[in-house]
């Protein structure tokens, strides 16, 4: 077969023309024979089975029937006609049933010839009918390529309305494969196929649109399921190995007086195990002769901070200086805070650059950036600007990496001579099968214990019923000296949802808890996305300092916001948040040496997927079991956002369903490219070959089949 034949435009398969190629190429995304041949079937009706009209069941089933039609006749209704058929076998007779297209149907339909006719039945008056019945003379019927398992592709009210039924894909498929002749290129080398004992191209593609039976079905989708996730394992894997082979940086070889006198004298508390782990996995990659790009996972509170600072001891200690950026000013200064707090024992500057650092004090951290004076600089997006000029940036570790773009994080390569060694640090646990697909190209280490002392936040669900006894809690709390978090889903209220909005909360909040009443006195902080930063650091601060004891906030305290004291989170309308933001809410507690808790307030009417978010919940404290629960009930698109998705445009595979495929798949092609980096040999040409044309098509199934 001519290796451009799946390249020609779907306007030439007989059958298409003009009008129809519009539409698959609008509606499905089919513009070549290759994307008609990766438009693979949702699901599969079981045509194994002939019915006899004896044997029809009450059950709305799909069945098949083989028959003859014996009468027509046309029936006058209040609006048009219908055609109604009767169609009889051996055992009995029924009606078949059109309201649409009754002209051209009538003139089409063929009297005592046996039909094979498909659909689903309904049963009145004592008889059976079917309505607009997919319909096939028995004669073509047995003579086309056809399977006991019958595809259903995807499809569009647009293309069911324009007459693209899934029997017109059907037949365009088939018509597709009598042309090529079946005649399509392997794509992966002989060795894989014997190990992993899967079905050849030829065969999956066959089998996946016109099956055989199940068991031919199955191996053909696991043979096409390991494809698309080997060659994306394979792009990642590669671009790792590329990376470090290409990319050279800064070696840092000394482990001195800063790391050392800090480790030795000043830690604040013991490193668990996995601190100590993730922290030599870092010095390995500092002291390679390639650039690090690593990232690193841990739950709220497990220690990643101390992990930062002692990588950018070791950049100091090597004469380099390094920088952290934080995706909002509230959280840098609070790294800022922390880490002058932390090192205030050792001879080390670190200053703060953000978009409110006043021009002064600006000009003044340009000027010492560039002579060496600053050793560490921690900041927002403003580190990113062009007039930030490092002397010799060697580190530079980005906090909560998912909130900053590809771009935005590039240009901290330019920072040096060499691009300095890249940390990203989340606070978002990612389930090992995502990570292993849209961080592949990155070492990733996690901190999956946390620091001893720290007690598990207590979680509860409670619906408002219960808020009196909900207040009556707060109130001990606070009388114990705590403070607690109130936070809302909503800034103004939504008329067409009943739920409970922010500054109704605030006011009612107040009520129960007033300023100057005869009992204890209360103040309040009140925090959303709409206030000027000046006033939400100016609320924040109060609540950090201690002088309020109840925080009313939006979501924008869900990443940053450091109060030890603060033991108690309420999520209201808690059924409205995805599961990793009610996780990254409750992390906002559990800071200091008391219990902690977290309430979840609802109503009663809650669906299935808000019922599993609130069950984890209370049920778990792990991060990643409770990604992997939200990964199971939103997929991978939604968890990762547009921006990071997509690498996950998957034509079979499912990263949820399908991770053992993917386990194998990356070991094989770590395997692959171990043995043969470039994949010179002659028995990976196959994979060579398709995987110039994946990358030259940037679309795993965009390559000569």
């Amino acid at each position: 077969m001519n290796a451009n034949f799946l390249q020609t435009p779907i306007d030439y398969l007989k059958g298409v023309g003009p009008n129809r190629a519009t539409l698959l190429k609008k509606e499905l995304g089919v513009h070549t024979f290759q994307d008609l041949l990766n438009l693979f079937p949702n699901r599969y009706l079981d045509r194994t089975q002939y019915y006899k009209i004896s044997q029809l069941q009450q059950t709305n089933a799909e069945v098949q029937i083989v028959g003859k039609i014996t009468h027509i006749k046309t029936v006058e209704q209040k609006r048009g006609k219908r055609l109604v058929a009767t169609f009889r076998d051996e055992t009995g007779q029924m009606e078949l049933v059109w309201f649409r297209g009754v002209k051209w149907i009538r003139e089409n339909l063929k009297i005592n010839v046996p039909y094979v006719i498909f659909g689903k039945t309904n049963f009145f008056n004592g008889s059976f009918s079917m309505p607009h019945p997919e319909m096939e003379l028995l004669e073509i019927h047995e003579k086309s390529i056809r399977s006991a398992m019958q595809p259903v592709y995807p499809s569009t009210e647009k293309l069911s309305n324009s007459g693209i039924t899934n029997k017109v894909i059907n037949g365009l498929m088939q018509q597709l494969f009598l042309e090529s002749k079946n005649a399509f290129f392997e794509t992966l080398s002989t060795p894989l196929l014997e190990q992993l004992k899967l079905v050849s191209k030829k065969d999956a593609l066959l089998n996946v649109h016109f099956p055989k039976s199940q068991a031919h079905l199955a191996r053909a989708q696991y043979r096409l399921k390991f494809e698309e996730l080997f060659y994306i394992q394979l792009q990642l894997v590669r671009k790792n190995l590329v990376h470090k082979s290409k990319i050279k940086g800064y070696t840092f070889d000394r482990i001195g007086e800063n790391f050392t006198t800090f480790f030795n004298e000043h830690l604040p508390f013991d490193l668990t195990n996995a601190q100590k782990r993730v922290i030599k996995e870092i010095r390995n990659d500092l002291g390679s002769n390639a650039q690090m790009n690593r990232l690193l996972q841990g739950d709220v509170g497990s220690g990643k901070t101390i992990v930062a600072l002692m990588s950018m001891l070791i950049a100091l200690d090597n004469g380099f200086q390094a920088c952290l950026m934080a995706p909002t000013e509230i959280l840098s200064v609070q790294h800022h805070q922390g880490l002058v707090e932390i090192c205030k024992e050792l001879n080390t500057s670190i200053e703060l650059l953000t978009g409110s650092t006043k021009t002064s004090k600006r000009r003044e951290i340009h000027e010492k950036l560039e002579n060496g004076e600053i050793d560490i600089l921690i900041g927002t997006h403003a580190l990113l600007e062009d007039k930030v000029k490092f002397k010799n940036l060697g580190l530079a570790i980005v906090d909560e990496q998912h909130r900053f773009g590809v771009e935005q994080r590039s240009k901290l390569w330019h920072k040096n001579e060499y691009p300095p060694h890249i940390l990203v640090m989340t606070a978002t646990p990612i389930p090992r099968t995502l990570a292993m697909s849209v961080y592949g190209d990155l070492d990733i280490s996690i901190i999956d214990e946390l620091p001893p002392g720290r007690k598990d936040i207590k979680t509860v669900h409670r619906f408002d019923a219960n808020r009196l006894k909900v207040f009556h809690f707060i109130r001990e709390e606070i009388s114990k000296g705590r403070q607690v978090y109130i936070v809302y889903p909503l800034i103004q209220e939504s008329e067409s949802m009943d739920y409970k909005d922010l500054m109704d909360g605030y006011e009612s909040i107040s009520r129960e808890f007033p300023p100057n009443g005869p009992g204890p006195n209360y103040q309040i902080s009140i925090v959303h996305g709409q206030m000027k930063p000046a006033d939400k650091d100016y609320e924040m601060n109060r609540f950090v300092k201690g002088e309020t004891q109840i925080m009313v906030a939006t979501t924008v305290i869900e990443v940053g916001v450091n109060v030890p004291n603060a033991s108690v989170m309420i999520i209201e309308s808690a059924e409205r948040f995805g599961l990793s933001q009610l996780h990254q809410l409750r992390g906002r507690v559990g800071r200091g040496a008391e219990q902690s808790y977290c309430i979840l307030m609802t109503g009663h009417k809650l669906s299935a997927d808000a019922k599993t978010r609130l069950e984890t919940m209370v049920r778990t404290s792990d991060g990643f079991e409770i990604a992997e629960v939200d990964l199971k009930l939103r997929g991978p698109g939604d968890m990762m956002g547009t921006q990071q998705s997509g690498v996950l445009n998957l034509r079979i595979a499912d990263i949820v369903k399908d991770s053992e495929i993917l386990k194998i798949a990356r070991s094989y092609a770590l395997q692959t490219l171990k043995a043969d980096p470039n994949l010179a040999s002659d028995e990976n040409r196959p994979i060579k070959s398709t995987y110039a044309q994946l990358v030259k098509y940037r679309n795993i199934w965009n390559y000569i089949s």
